[in-house]
């Protein structure tokens, strides 16, 4: 085994998840993330790789060393 290897396997890759390295399955979408983490869609906004990320594009798949934040949405008044 490759010292610098990490616990992930063929069947996971990492992402960052609000920082912390989070393994997910590939092909993973930032839709089934954040249903995954127990989110409603509509309860957080999403960022990836510092962009933000719309509910209706949610269904891109997430690649290995990703950078996604879940924030709450701010609502003006």
């Amino acid at each position: 085994m490759n010292p610098s290897s990490t616990s992930t396997d063929a069947r996971s890759m990492d992402i960052l998840l609000d920082g912390r390295p989070t393994p997910v399955a590939p092909g993973t979408t930032l839709a089934a993330l954040v249903a995954s983490l127990g989110h409603q869609p509509a309860a957080v906004s999403t960022a990836v790789n510092g962009d933000f990320v719309p509910r209706a594009q949610r269904e891109r798949p997430l690649a290995p060393g990703d950078a996604v934040l879940l924030f709450q949405p701010i609502v003006g008044g």
